[in-house]
């Protein structure tokens, strides 16, 4: 009999333990060797080499039943792609009708087609199996995803409710399919909301396999074929997850009306519950984005709040211990800070804030101007301020005094009086002001905190697209400077 490695995997079947496969070595194997690199560096994985099996027979043993196997691979004559093809062959005295062989391929074909720690990942239109994708995801948990609670809570039980809730959905005489979509502005916890979902859903104790939709482009089919032969997928393994990332680049206008022939076609969606996410929900057509029974629901992953970002400096302080362990200072007095002083980052920046401080306090940074110096050059009336506090030693090397607190919280550019200033210039994004006790000026952490976050904020995005292309972004209606947490945040709202 005759069948097909990628729905039936012999081999695997057996290298997972189901059965025993051995290498003939009765007639001429055809094999290439092929040199395979470990993943990543930091895994620190051996080298390998790998043997792709062009022709080759095996010794098969199953269920105490003996057959040969043959396999063959060759580049499909029309250029599309590689073609496998295996052989099962047995003796017809122990198996006449060839039964076993049946039943053989049955089984491996179910194995085949079930996820082993592995993750449906779709790209350059095929289906693969995506081990480092699932470890990936396992990592991830909702104690790690801070949100809006009442947002967190119900996006949670919206997903968990479907896939519980089948008898009701056919108990009401209604489709038992949902479409959600995630939306708002960039870093704010879109994808790590979708990596919690797939790692809760992985747990169930039936656990609901996700499907991920990288692109629906290829060399060999149009999108027409690609949409399809991802609904084909989903349907097979539904109930499942089907995951779109960046939908709005994805379903175009070209693309548009294949998807909704999938999503409202005379085909079942039983079980599918389909995942968008895009920063920019304005780009999607309202066919999908206001039509209910397509996508149902909506969640906006807006710019976070005071409590928010309170609950996501608290995670942060309890990663270093509630003190901050033995590398820095950080009680409660701190936390509220900043908490302040970040009014209007995203989580993204909120996170990198706090990367960058700890990798600067750990090279030996003393809360000063220590990363002020990243290849660029300072202004001339810059560079002449700070020579004035700098100290020549013997050897021509010039030492930075620290900066002080107020150095540090007031370091703007001096004001001028000329006709060039006069001019209405793009407004300087700053950071909140906030009044440092006199006990936390020397804090070592609050020190190399504040000059990060400048610097963030001076490499912050520009918010013309979230703003919706104003002209006068980041400012307060009289040409004046706004907060950059203030002009963010109204980005947020905006978009949501």
């Amino acid at each position: 009999m005759q069948t097909n490695p990628d729905k039936c995997d012999l081999m695997g079947y057996a290298d997972a333990g189901f059965a025993k496969n051995e290498r003939s070595d009765e007639i001429a194997n055809w094999t290439i060797q092929t040199y395979h690199a470990p993943g990543s560096r930091l895994a620190n994985k051996p080298k390998t080499v790998v043997e792709n099996v062009k022709f080759g027979r095996w010794d098969y043993v199953w269920e105490k039943m003996k057959y040969i196997v043959y396999q063959a691979q060759y580049d499909h004559p029309a250029g599309f792609g590689t073609l496998k093809l295996q052989f099962i062959l047995t003796d017809k005295e122990e198996d006449p009708s060839a039964e076993s062989i049946r039943a053989l391929i049955l089984a491996a074909s179910s194995w085949t087609v079930e996820l082993h720690e592995e993750i449906y990942v779709f790209d350059s239109q095929e289906w693969v199996k995506d081990k480092n994708l699932y470890e990936s995801v396992q990592g991830s948990s909702w104690d790690e995803v801070i949100l809006n609670k009442r947002m967190k809570a119900n996006l949670i039980a919206d997903v968990e409710g479907f896939f519980d809730n089948q008898a009701l959905y056919k108990k009401l005489a209604v489709p038992w399919k949902r479409g959600i979509i995630l939306h708002g502005v960039p870093g704010n916890g879109k994808t790590i909301s979708i990596k919690a979902l797939m790692s809760s859903l992985s747990s169930r104790p039936s656990p609901v396999p996700s499907l991920y939709v990288k692109s629906f482009d290829g060399e060999c089919h149009g999108p027409k074929w690609a949409i399809s032969t991802i609904f084909q997928k989903a349907r097979k393994m539904a109930p499942c997850l089907l995951i779109f990332e960046d939908l709005d680049s994805l379903v175009t206008e070209k693309t548009r009306s294949y998807f909704l022939n999938e999503v409202d076609g005379l085909e079942s969606n039983d079980g599918i519950l389909m995942i968008g996410s895009t920063n920019h929900l304005g780009k999607l057509d309202s066919s999908i984005s206001k039509r209910p029974s397509r996508f149902d629901r909506k969640y906006c992953f807006r710019v976070p709040n005071e409590e928010e970002r309170r609950a996501y400096v608290e995670f942060w302080r309890g990663k270093l211990g509630k003190d901050g362990g033995d590398m820095v200072e950080f009680g409660e007095e701190l936390c509220s800070l900043v908490v302040k002083m970040t009014e209007g980052f995203s989580f993204a920046y909120l996170k990198e804030l706090f990367i960058v401080t700890l990798l600067s306090i750990a090279r030996g940074a003393t809360g000063a101007n220590d990363d002020g110096a990243e290849g660029e050059e300072e202004e001339e009336s810059e560079s002449s301020t700070t020579a004035s506090t700098s100290t020549p030693t013997d050897d021509g090397v010039v030492v930075e005094k620290d900066d002080s607190m107020e150095d540090v919280l007031h370091n703007t550019r001096p004001s001028t009086d000329t006709k060039e200033t006069a001019e209405w210039t793009k407004p300087q994004k700053t950071l909140p002001k906030v009044d440092v006790p006199e006990h936390l000026t020397d804090n070592i952490f609050l020190k190399a905190l504040l000059v990060q976050a400048k610097m963030l904020v001076e490499e912050m995005d520009n918010t013309d697209e979230l703003m919706g292309g104003e002209k006068v972004l980041g400012s307060n209606g009289m040409g004046g400077p706004l907060p950059i947490g203030m002009a963010r945040a109204r980005a947020g709202m905006a978009m949501c």
